[in-house]
């Protein structure tokens, strides 16, 4: 009897998560995100490929979590950041901007919110130590890589507060950056504008250019045609396709791709595809406060989500735009030709880590910076004052506090991503394995 309490005991902390866990992905994903069982176990089948999708798939779970954990660093609720709000590794990416330059910048906003920049800051350096765990380096290097982040970070903010930068005007391309970024960089300048529609696109017999079907890329139905070019009016639509495998924490949302014709891009190119995306509100709204103004100005979930792109970066897409479909709220931006991320592949040594997480870094400060009053008018000070001021003179021991975060919350990670395995195979047995 003793024995059978002293495992309860041990286990109840578990089993306790668990339970949690399973209360948490019930709420967003079917009570808030409406996903089927089918899309659910889509979603969850791509997770448990590593720590670091599970991390990137539950980001619900991290702001559960690590906004019940009070820090000096914080800035006031009543002086937020407007934030990214899910800031990882895979987040950043190249394409080409407004006026044709391929640039290297935060390439996802579908979180955007207003809350404190820490969140940003930690969610980050914690996908960088799941990211080199995963391959397969060590802990020392995954502190440093994280310390070349926060230092990236902190002189980049203190370059704008001194004015030696403008976060309007800066960016990042292959003449101010270093390694990996400024290889993908360099290789895309050569890419043709058409390489991105050859790969995606033929023309048919009747010497038409049209979407190729793949297991990614698949037909509209009738109605999804009809409703589309209702609220693309505007545009000369010339094939519209249904678009799969979306990132992990967008699974079960719509997404589509449409032909254009006879719009140009930067480069005075015809043919473009428009990305639109369906979009839901953001997760980190659900856990930071409540702010009246900025709802006021975005209280349409793809106004939001172009608000968050247009603060964010220098210049913006041309077309961007949101719409409201079948009672559904939507996004729409070009899908750049020249979108690509940096892979496992592209790092060589560690130094190659190091210089990435350095440059993320200085990006992270930009968007931040660049994201207040100088673009909103739901700001009335300047972010990079605000959040050096939450610092003060401490900046070491905010950059050992929050490697010492990071590092403790992956292990978290880790441990819940062993239960939500076990989960998953529990609550879908009746539908396949999760193997599979």
């Amino acid at each position: 009897m003793e024995q059978a309490l002293l495992e309860r005991v041990k286990h109840t902390r578990i089993f306790l998560r668990k339970e949690l866990l399973a209360t948490i992905f019930e709420e967003f994903d079917v009570q808030r995100m409406g996903l089927d069982e089918e899309q659910r176990l889509e979603k969850y089948r791509t997770m448990l490929e590593s720590p670091f999708r599970f991390f990137r798939g539950s980001a619900y779970l991290f702001y559960f979590d690590i906004t019940k954990v009070p820090s000096i660093f914080h800035t006031a609720d009543s002086r937020p950041t407007w934030i990214q709000g899910d800031m990882h590794m895979d987040n950043f990416g190249a394409f080409q901007n407004e006026t044709g330059a391929i640039v290297f910048d935060v390439n996802d906003f579908d979180e955007g919110y207003v809350g404190s920049y820490l969140y940003d800051v930690i969610r980050m350096s914690v996908s960088i130590s799941l990211y080199l765990e995963e391959q397969g380096l060590h802990i020392a290097a995954q502190k440093m890589a994280m310390h070349h982040f926060l230092q990236g970070y902190l002189d980049q903010l203190k370059r704008f507060q001194r004015k030696q930068d403008d976060p309007l005007t800066l960016t990042f391309t292959k003449d101010n950056t270093k390694g990996p970024i400024k290889k993908v960089l360099k290789k895309l300048e050569n890419r043709q504008r058409s390489h991105f529609l050859q790969d995606i696109t033929h023309i048919n017999d009747n010497g038409q250019r049209v979407f190729l079907w793949n297991e990614e890329v698949q037909p509209v139905s009738e109605d999804e045609y009809a409703a589309i070019s209702n609220v693309l009016a505007k545009y000369m639509i010339k094939d519209i396709a249904v678009k799969h495998g979306s990132g992990t924490a967008s699974i079960g949302l719509k997404r589509y791709y449409i032909l254009v014709d006879g719009e140009t891009d930067a480069l005075g190119v015809e043919d473009l595809v428009l990305e639109m995306k369906e979009v839901r509100t953001a997760i980190p709204a659900y856990f930071l406060p409540y702010n009246e103004a900025f709802w006021a100005s975005y209280a349409h979930q793809g106004a939001r989500v172009v608000g968050t792109q247009r603060a964010m970066h220098h210049l913006e897409d041309p077309h961007l735009a949101y719409v409201t479909m079948d009672g559904q709220e939507y996004y729409i931006r070009e899908r750049s030709p020249y979108k690509k991320k940096i892979k496992p592949k592209n790092y060589k040594d560690l130094e190659d880590y190091f210089v990435t997480t350095s440059t993320m870094g200085r990006i992270a400060a930009k968007i931040h910076a660049r994201a207040d009053i100088d673009y909103s008018n739901v700001f009335t000070y300047h972010s990079e004052d605000e959040i050096l001021k939450a610092i003060g003179k401490e900046r070491n021991v905010f950059i050992e506090s929050t490697i010492l975060q990071a590092m403790h919350y992956k292990e978290i990670v880790y441990a819940d991503y062993e239960l939500f395995n076990n989960w998953v195979a529990e609550k879908f047995k009746h539908l396949a394995t999760v193997s599979e």
